[in-house]
């Protein structure tokens, strides 16, 4: 890889964290930004994205080649709650980072989510038309159109449904095998749709990306589109565990204040077209999932 200083917004993240690693792991000089969690690797650099002096201080300070700005306020029934700071984090953060990012010309990468889509109808490519349903979706929207402000090079990555292993977040496969293993009834939704995404394969092809510096509106995102109730029992056969605990649920027996999109699921054709990583179907990324935690 040519560049050399990259600074990573919300590094202690489930993806932040893997991206970090794979970073170092590429020799490059990672500037590991947080607020309150602190990230393990990388060069540890405190930043509050609700504080324009701090970015812009930590932006002169560093300098950097690449900004991959993960930060975000993703909690979507707590964006429905309080918009004004959703919009702050998710949306007047990325405008400040963007345009310091252009005053430094770094190659800005913006991490962006399936849920700017209404879930209508899936499996939606990158020249689809977004229409977020809940304001977490709307917030992120509007940080993706900032970025038409900006002349110098930039990316929108778009994901769905991260899952990896984490010191602190569990993700999906493994509330299911913990519930599970605890022999624990669960409702598993059989009418909500998206296409879940292992994190060591985001975090590869981004690094592709940041090394071609790709431009424009990338999906990347695992290739299957699943419901949460069939990835629940990919996750049990795969793990041996007793599917009979995993009870069917629908979306409308859920009391959530935040409308959520059907299916969200991401069209990767053209990442597959692109990339030398390609995006993975769900049997193989659970294969590697649950082989990384066996190591």
């Amino acid at each position: 890889m040519g560049v050399t200083k990259i600074l990573v917004t919300g590094s202690a993240g489930l993806i932040g964290t893997q991206i970090v690693k794979d970073l170092l792991d590429n020799n490059m000089q990672v500037y590991s930004c947080y607020n309150n969690t602190k990230p393990e690797l990388g060069i540890i650099t405190h930043l509050d994205l609700l504080k324009k002096d701090d970015i812009i201080n930590i932006m002169n300070k560093v300098n950097p080649d690449v900004v991959i700005h993960l930060g975000a306020m993703t909690d979507v029934e707590l964006c429905e709650i309080d918009k004004e700071l959703a919009k702050k984090i998710n949306t007047n953060a990325t405008e400040i980072l963007a345009l310091e990012s252009e005053k430094h010309n770094a190659f800005f990468v913006y991490m962006s989510t399936d849920y700017v889509f209404d879930g209508k109808v899936g499996m939606k490519t990158e020249k689809d038309e977004p229409n977020p349903i809940n304001f977490y979706g709307k917030s992120k929207l509007d940080g993706e159109n900032v970025l038409k402000k900006i002349t110098t090079p930039n990316i929108i990555v778009r994901t769905s449904t991260p899952f990896g292993i984490h010191s602190k977040k569990i993700s999906f496969p493994f509330w299911i095998k913990k519930n599970l293993e605890l022999k624990k009834e669960i409702l598993v939704l059989t009418d909500q749709y998206t296409s879940p995404s292992y994190v060591p394969n985001i975090s590869k092809m981004i690094i592709e990306i940041i090394e071609r510096k790709i431009t424009g509106i990338i999906h990347l995102a695992g290739s299957t589109k699943i419901s949460r109730y069939d990835f629940a029992i990919h996750i049990a056969k795969i793990t041996n565990m007793d599917k009979k605990f995993l009870k069917l649920a629908k979306m409308k027996q859920m009391s959530w204040k935040a409308e959520r999109p059907i299916d969200s699921s991401l069209d990767v054709t053209k990442a597959k077209k692109i990339l030398k990583h390609k995006p993975e179907e769900i049997e193989k990324s659970l294969k590697l999932l649950f082989n990384e935690l066996k190591n």
